[in-house]
């Protein structure tokens, strides 16, 4: 946590759970009002859990802001399993 969270805001979301157009929607006026640069999405190994890169993705879309987007994957031990920038 505190590599990832430090000095960082933080959005929970369950893609699984809930509905995920709401997410869409608040994250892209979060991108665009609050000026964010990047989004960090850590998301469990879980199919339903990827689906966060492809809410980002599509935030990141309808912002219209220049925001860059990374990927980090821990597996069910707890390990980072993959960490990629997929956007500049």
């Amino acid at each position: 946590h505190r590599d990832m969270l430090s000095g960082k805001p933080l959005v929970i979301a369950c893609p699984k759970l809930d509905d995920t157009s709401p997410y869409v929607d608040k994250l892209a006026q979060l991108i665009a009002y609050g000026e964010l640069k990047s989004i960090t999405v850590v998301h469990m190994e879980v199919p339903c859990c990827t689906a966060l890169v492809n809410i980002a993705r599509q935030a990141i879309a309808d912002s219209g802001a220049p925001t860059s987007l990374e990927s980090i994957r821990i597996g069910l031990d707890g390990k980072i399993q993959e960490r990629v920038r997929l956007t500049n």
